[in-house]
């Protein structure tokens, strides 16, 4: 008997597939059950305040560069949303005056609309944002070189050789509400998937290329960074595959509170901790990553308990 269709997209693979036993397990997780999740290979992280939860990202672009040596080039593939660590990075990256001529950067990903990648007049261009918010604030006698910036292109071969350049020392990234990370979102559910969702080796053989979002990806990037409005917002974009991830020799994923729900954030923390790889929630396929960081604002777990607004 094939899964259950989805309650969002029926067209679509998602969460709502999975089985109802374990959504109830997740959503009945306490904060401190969180931290219990800790596992060889994963770690539960919690931070009290967004100062210490957003200067803690930032180190990490930090900790990674200053590791660069011409021998040894070191970088860190990073994502748009969220984004406020990105301006502590140049400001540390200035006072600290942090030579970047061995460091390197990835950007996780980009619109893809008319046939290309957006250009960075687009408003909601991924590169613009890292330029204007990060890279453009770094003092020029300390920035990398302009060939040491990674950002995704439709034509993604240059994109993917550039993974071979120098090593990333970990992958930043947020978690979107259908539960991927960067725009590996869950495929639509169409032969040969359409009774079961591929299976977690398959979807880890996925590299860099443009993708088509789902229903809830779309309206997610309206609500976060269009105002709502999701006619603004592309339908497919280019991405960072599991491929180049697991490249990367840590990943890092930041949740405050403010992209994914109480639920999610409990939700991946609890597949990845029990090993449960299941490509209709694309997070939980890192439960096969040597090493995998979930960094909590404790006050932005929310609750699943039901309350009437």
């Amino acid at each position: 008997m094939s899964r259950p269709l989805s309650r969002i997209a029926p067209d679509w693979w998602d969460y709502t597939t999975l089985d109802s036993e374990l959504i109830r397990e997740a959503a009945a997780l306490t904060p401190e059950d969180l931290l219990q999740l800790s596992r060889p290979g994963f770690q539960v992280v919690f931070y009290d305040s967004l100062e210490d939860f957003y200067l803690a990202e930032a180190l990490e672009y930090i900790n990674a560069w200053r590791r660069a040596t011409a021998d040894d080039p070191v970088g860190i593939c990073g994502p748009i949303g969220p984004t406020e660590q990105l301006p502590l990075v140049a400001r540390l990256v200035n006072e600290l005056e942090i030579d970047l001529r061995h460091a390197h950067f990835w950007g996780m990903d980009e619109w893809f609309a008319d046939g290309r990648e957006v250009p960075v007049t687009h408003p909601l261009s991924f590169e613009r944002a890292d330029r204007e918010l990060c890279f453009d604030r770094i003092r020029p006698d300390l920035r990398m070189p302009e060939e040491n910036l990674h950002f995704p292109r439709a034509d993604v071969a240059a994109y993917i050789a550039s993974w071979n350049s120098a090593r990333c020392a970990v992958m930043q990234g947020g978690q979107g509400d259908i539960k991927h990370w960067a725009f590996n979102d869950p495929l639509r559910r169409e032969p040969p998937f359409a009774d079961e969702p591929p299976p977690p080796d398959e979807y880890r053989k996925l590299s860099t290329r443009v993708v088509d979002l789902h229903p809830v990806t779309l309206a997610q990037n309206a609500r976060t960074s269009g105002g709502g409005n999701i006619t603004m917002v592309p339908q497919q974009a280019i991405t960072v595959g599991p491929v180049q991830t697991w490249q990367a020799e840590k990943v890092s994923i930041w949740q405050a509170g403010v992209h994914d729900n109480p639920l999610g954030q409990r939700l991946t923390a609890l597949m990845i901790s029990k090993r449960l790889a299941d490509s209709a929630v694309p997070m939980s396929l890192l439960a096969d990553h040597p090493n995998v960081q979930f960094n909590y604002y404790r006050s932005g777990l929310g609750s699943c308990a039901v309350e009437m607004h």
